[in-house]
């Protein structure tokens, strides 16, 4: 049996979630072969430190890291955040996008191996010094110093919101909250050193870096670092690499469950669960998910201002409830109103919650902005919690269609449009109404080898929905808008299709 999780203690930092375990025993995978034992990651994580100090930055300074993913990626973050503060960039950004987010944070210098032009233009622009990285993880210009010793409390990491509602803000991390978060999930998941998890999430994301990253490592696990999910290799992967394990975004998973039909049964993985977290999960998607690999799905619950994990269905034996994200873990759920009053139990309200691994405040804006008094943060999630404490969601606020009154959940919507056998993905979203406000618009991706029409689908839908539920503009495409997480872009969707 393998080594279990370390039970969640505030007073960690990354270095620490780093010790312990078999050192010969690998921590990092890549392709072509590449493995990084847990010995050697722990020497490049304090000798890239080491650099950073060399090269006069210390603890506090923000050091933006723009790479594809990779074990490159993995060890330039833990190296960063374990001596001063990570930020690390989507790497598709333009020039202009890296120039708000280099200002905005504000960037001491920016990490990359310079393959991406317009991350170098933008740091060029604004001078701020670029530190050009190795193949092995090192700095090329600075030899190595004393890396700088972090405290808990200490900001570990920066990332920003996705912007979808107004300017992007800025949320920071301890090393305690991502610390604590990391023990969460692996105890969840009941990770050992004998697990291995696939990630194909992005490593400027809160899932793929505590879910994915911080987990693992925790666990004393190994993580396979893919450069990104590749839906025609994906399946092969997972049995080439001898996962247990994979996280994903529920789009991820309706993609795996479309390519399925392409791979013969008895090549397909050994998994022990596979993970769903970072939106809601089609009942749809997941059966057809554990169908497909014979274990169970696990569907969680996180934000960015917590580290990634809220909440998480318990793994085997415990209870999986349909239709929930699971039990708190390791922080206080509530449902309140909108004066911030305790809702009980099956009430509906939006979800607040605190805890370790809660962010300490946006930074620049008062921290009355986004709690309600006693320290709850507003997750801006709309749900309830059943008598045994099992959270359901039910929807976004701010994306709730408000069809002249009648309040209206995409998530339902959309889980009734994925039982038509000829509908493999599906988003629904508001369409502005002359005199409703707004009226339930939807998009849906056919399953390869069948054919339907939007009225046809429609129909389907008007027999299992109430008339205001059901989409009045529908529309087939070939492929869902995607946010850089792998969410549909649900905001804003109507304009983008044309259909406002």
């Amino acid at each position: 049996m393998g080594t279990h999780a370390r039970n969640a203690s505030p007073g960690y930092t990354i270095s620490n979630l780093l010790n312990g375990g078999d050192l010969a025993e690998a921590a990092l995978l890549g392709r072509n072969g590449l493995q990084i034992s847990r010995g050697d990651l722990q020497g490049r994580v304090e000798a890239l430190g080491g650099q950073l100090a060399a090269a006069g930055l210390n603890r506090t300074d923000r050091v933006a890291i723009v790479l594809e993913n990779g074990p490159l990626a993995a060890v330039s973050f833990l190296g960063v955040a374990a001596a001063v503060v990570a930020a690390p960039l989507n790497p598709a950004y333009t020039q202009t996008e890296f120039e708000f987010a280099l200002t905005d944070l504000p960037a001491a210098a920016l990490l990359t191996d310079g393959t991406v032009a317009a991350a170098n233009a933008a740091a060029s622009t604004l001078g701020v010094p670029l530190l050009q990285l190795r193949e092995d993880g090192t700095l090329s210009s600075f030899s190595a110093g004393r890396c700088p010793t972090s405290r808990p409390q200490d900001v570990a990491l920066i990332l920003h919101t996705s912007g979808t509602t107004g300017r992007p803000k800025r949320v920071p991390l301890t090393h305690a909250n991502l610390t604590v978060s990391a023990m969460n999930i692996a105890e969840a998941l009941a990770l050992t050193s004998d697990d291995r998890c696939l990630n194909v999430m992005p490593l400027f994301h809160i899932h793929g870096l505590v879910g994915g990253l911080l987990a693992s490592l925790a666990a004393c696990a190994s993580i396979v670092c893919e450069p990104g999910f590749d839906a025609f290799r994906f399946i092969p992967r997972l049995g080439e690499t001898e996962a247990t394990w994979y996280s994903a975004v529920p789009t991820v998973h309706q993609i795996v469950l479309g390519r399925s039909r392409d791979s013969i049964s008895s090549s397909l993985p050994k998994l022990r669960f596979v993970r769903s977290s970072s939106s809601a999960m089609p009942r749809p998607v997941m059966d057809g998910i554990e169908a497909l690999f014979g274990v169970p799905l696990i569907e969680a619950y996180g934000m960015t201002e917590c580290s990634h994990q809220i909440a998480s269905n318990p793994i085997p034996p415990g209870e999986r409830r349909p239709g929930s994200v699971g039990l708190a873990r390791g922080v206080d759920v509530a449902i309140v109103d909108g004066s911030g009053c305790d809702m009980g139990r099956e009430g509906i309200g939006e979800v607040v919650i605190r805890g370790p691994s809660v962010t300490p405040g946006y930074e620049g804006l008062a921290r009355e902005l986004f709690t309600f008094p006693g320290g709850w943060l507003r997750t801006g999630d709309q749900g309830f919690l059943d008598q045994d404490g099992y959270l359901f969601l039910t929807g976004r606020l701010k994306e709730l269609v408000n069809r002249g009154g009648e309040k209206i959940a995409p998530r339902e919507v959309e889980e009734t449009l994925l039982t038509h056998p000829a509908v493999a993905e599906a988003v629904v979203f508001a369409v502005s109404h002359p005199s409703l406000g707004e009226e339930v618009g939807a998009a849906v991706v056919l399953a390869a080898g069948h054919s339907a029409t939007p009225a046809e689908i429609r129909t389907f839908a008007a027999r299992r929905l109430a008339a205001f539920k059901v989409p009045r503009k529908l529309v087939v495409i070939d492929k869902i808008p995607l946010g850089p997480t792998g969410k549909p872009l649900r905001l804003g969707m109507a304009e983008r299709l044309g259909l406002e």
